[in-house]
């Protein structure tokens, strides 16, 4: 199995952080060892300091050059990778995407409604890539804008209702289409380092929901093992 990440600034990390991604790469390696590959055509993290992807600073250098790859961005959402994905898939060959877009979309570029479009528009080009592809999404995470900005708030939960409704719309059985469940205990004070982006805990924690839906729904691999709680998971 070819496995893609694919998602804004909460997958791509900055430099020094570990991403999720590792995490999932874990779980991958103790669940599904030579059975998958990660595939993506980047593999760096976002250098605050030159504002652009250019850092290779993983927080354990023996995270593998292979297991570094994705499609994903500081500041992309799905309106941006929409248009990437179709030539993407064709180029890696990717059959799983595990997608966590929306909130860069919805803070900056596109209201609710004009996120779903793009949402299925994403999907439509994935598949006529890739007939058999299979998604796992994930809905717009918890974030501390939501907290202050009751309109930004209401254009999120808008959103996560119509990203459900495009998920019953469009899961086909020969390609699935899976919507993730955001971690209830997910908490901005100890789950992220800034109230948006996810530190250790949360990072253990968006890997397990990604590994969970793909467990319970397509017996994929094996319930998550990581840490998910506490301040000091690493």
């Amino acid at each position: 199995m070819r496995f893609m990440f694919v998602g804004d600034s909460c997958t791509i990390g900055r430099a020094g952080d570990h991403t999720w991604r590792y995490r999932m790469w874990q779980h991958l390696e103790a669940t599904l060892p030579g059975r998958y590959e990660i595939v993506g055509p980047r593999t760096e993290l976002y250098d605050s300091g030159a504002d652009a992807p250019l850092s290779h600073d993983y927080a354990d250098p023996g995270f593998p050059a292979p297991a570094r790859r994705h499609l994903a961005g500081w500041g992309e959402g799905w309106l941006h990778m929409a248009p990437l994905i179709g030539e993407t898939v064709t180029a890696t060959g990717a059959d799983v995407l595990l997608v966590s877009l929306g909130l860069i979309d919805l803070g900056f570029y596109t209201n609710s409604s004009q996120t779903a479009d793009n949402v299925r528009a994403f999907v439509a080009a994935a598949r006529a890539a890739n007939p058999h592809v299979r998604f796992v999404v994930m809905p717009v995470i918890p974030n501390v804008r939501a907290t202050y900005d009751a309109p930004f708030a209401a254009e999120c939960e808008r959103f996560n209702e119509l990203l459900a409704k495009a998920v019953a719309d469009l899961d086909t059985a020969a390609s699935p289409l899976l919507l993730a469940t955001t971690p209830e205990s997910y908490d901005l004070d100890t789950d992220t380092y800034d109230g948006t982006h996810p530190g250790p805990s949360g990072e253990h924690k968006l890997a397990a929901a990604f590994s969970s839906a793909m467990h319970q729904a397509w017996g994929l691999g094996a319930p998550y093992g990581g840490p998910l709680t506490g301040r000091r998971a690493n």
